[in-house]
């Protein structure tokens, strides 16, 4: 119910008439059944404008860190991300791994969408950077096709540290979506797994021509913040 009201009744209307998103291929999205939508990732914006701008409901895994606040920042917080599908994960490895992996299997197996951002966490520079193989793992475990989405302008609407977004128009470009059944059964191939992920940046590369480069976005965050100091 808080979903439909602040999609249809509060932030939908909202954002739509200020930020005017445009899409292109709405129509590759499925009327029905179970699809990961693997986004690159510009903005904490991102998953805000993709719900609002498709017909069916789905959730984004999102870090446990928006769920976890405190005061009434922490509460507003809280509710507004269950409010809008999103679900709370653990993403320091292993066991949370793990975790992190049947949250989103639930998620599929009752045949919903769930959006996944394959390269971790928002880049820091707009580039486009390498993908985890967890979203691989999910998509050949649970047997559906991964839906390609090329997020545009939403870092400038809503750049890292910005807690009030700037007026502007913000894009979503949806591809076709990738069949990778011919790998079923080898979920536990890393070179499978590398592959298949490797083929889903490709298609976001291409999509939304981003510059590239094949290092993870959190080694680069790292790096960033271990020169600072």
């Amino acid at each position: 119910m808080v979903y439909w009201i602040l999609k249809y009744l509060v932030i939908g209307p909202v954002a739509k008439a200020i930020f005017r998103p445009w899409v292109v291929g709405r129509r590759n999205i499925p009327a029905s059944g179970a699809a990961i939508i693997a986004s690159n990732h510009l903005s904490v914006s991102d998953s805000i404008f993709f719900p609002l701008m498709i017909d069916r409901p789905m959730s984004f895994l999102a870090k446990s860190d928006y769920f976890t606040g405190r005061g009434l920042k922490g509460w507003a917080t809280r509710l507004f991300m269950k409010g809008t599908g999103q679900i709370a994960i653990d993403r320091t490895g292993g066991k949370a791994s793990e975790a992190s992996l049947n949250t989103g299997l639930q998620v599929l197996g009752r045949g919903d969408l769930l959006g996944i951002y394959p390269e971790g966490t928002r880049s820091p520079d707009g580039k486009l950077y390498r993908g985890r193989t967890g979203l691989a793992r999910m998509a050949l475990e649970a047997r559906v096709p991964v839906i390609p989405v090329v997020m545009v302008g939403t870092d400038e609407v809503m750049p890292i540290g910005r807690a009030i977004p700037r007026v502007g128009r913000v894009g979503i470009i949806i591809g076709e979506p990738l069949d990778f059944s011919r790998f079923q059964g080898m979920e536990s191939d890393r070179f499978v797994l590398r592959s298949v992920t490797d083929e889903i940046m490709v298609a976001l590369q291409r999509m939304g021509e981003q510059e590239y480069e094949d290092v993870y976005a959190s080694t680069v965050k790292n790096r960033a913040a271990a020169t600072a100091s």
